[in-house]
C-alpha cells in the first residue's frame, strides 16, 4: 500500500461523495487536510478477519471484494466496493470498535481516501454533514447486504445464476470467469455451479469453454427470472 500526500483530486473526491462536500462547506472543516490518498495494487489484502480497523476508506477508483469464509473453507462474496463507495463492515467496526469479521481484497488497482480513525471519530461527533455521508453509504450497502442474505437463503440457484450471467454478460460479451469464482460469488459449491451451467448449456442458453461463458439465449435466461 502506497501513501501519497493529498493531490489535486479534491473536485473528483467531492463529486463522488457530495455529502463530504457539504461537510467541508457547512462546518468549515477540511477532512482532506487530515486524510491521505492511497494507491493499493491489484490482489492486495486490505484487511483480514480479526484485524483492527484503523482507517475509514472511500474508494475513488478501482474495485474491492469483501468476502467471508465458512468453517468448511468455502468463500462467500458479501459485496464489491467500486468508485464512490465505502465499506459497511469498516463503518461498523469503527463505530463499535470491533475487529473485522471478514476479509477485503483489491480486484484491480485501487485509489482511495484514507481517513484515520481518530479523524473519523472527531468529525462524526462534530459534523452533521459528515455523519450523513457515513450513514448514507452505510445504509445503502446494508440494504444490499440484506438482499444478498435473502437471495442465498430463499432464491433458487438457477435463478441467481441466470441473474448473475445477465448482469455481467450479453450475447456479444462473454463472461470470463471460472466455475469456482462463480461459486464464491453466489455462495455455492463449484460442483453445484458446474452442474447448473451444464444444464443451461444443454438447453442451448449458454456455451461453456475454459474460463469463459457465452450467453446464447438471452431471452430464455430472462424468462427464468420472470417465473
Amino acid at each position: 500500500m502506497r501513501f501519497i500526500k493529498p493531490m489535486q483530486l479534491t473536485n473528483t473526491i467531492l463529486s463522488l461523495f457530495p455529502k463530504l462536500n457539504q461537510a467541508i462547506g457547512q462546518d468549515g472543516i477540511n477532512i482532506l487536510d487530515h486524510s491521505q490518498q492511497i494507491t493499493i495494487p491489484d490482489g492486495t489484502t486490505i484487511f483480514h478477519q480479526g484485524d483492527q480497523c484503523l482507517n475509514y476508506l472511500l474508494v475513488i477508483a478501482g474495485s474491492v471484494k469483501v468476502f467471508t469464509r465458512a468453517e468448511n473453507g468455502r468463500e462467500i462474496v458479501l459485496y464489491h466496493i467500486s468508485s464512490g463507495g465505502s465499506c459497511v463492515l469498516t463503518t461498523s467496526c469503527l463505530i463499535s470498535s470491533e475487529d473485522y469479521p471478514a476479509e477485503g481484497i483489491t480486484e484491480t488497482d485501487v485509489v482511495a481516501l484514507a481517513i484515520p480513525k481518530p479523524v473519523f471519530e472527531q468529525y462524526m461527533g462534530e459534523s452533521k454533514a459528515f455523519r450523513k455521508q457515513v450513514f448514507h453509504s452505510y445504509g445503502d450497502r446494508l440494504i444490499k447486504l440484506i438482499t444478498l442474505v435473502e437471495e442465498i437463503s430463499f432464491a433458487k440457484l438457477d435463478i441467481r445464476l441466470a441473474k448473475y450471467l445477465l448482469e455481467n454478460g450479453s450475447v456479444n460479451t462473454p463472461i470470463r470467469t471460472t466455475h469456482q469464482a462463480l461459486a464464491t460469488e453466489l455462495g455455492s459449491a463449484r460442483e453445484v455451479i458446474s452442474r447448473q451451467l451444464k444444464e443451461f448449456e444443454n438447453k442451448g442458453w449458454v456455451l461453456l469453454s475454459r474460463g469463459k461463458i457465452e450467453i446464447t439465449n438471452h431471452d430464455a435466461l430472462s424468462n427464468l427470472l420472470a417465473h
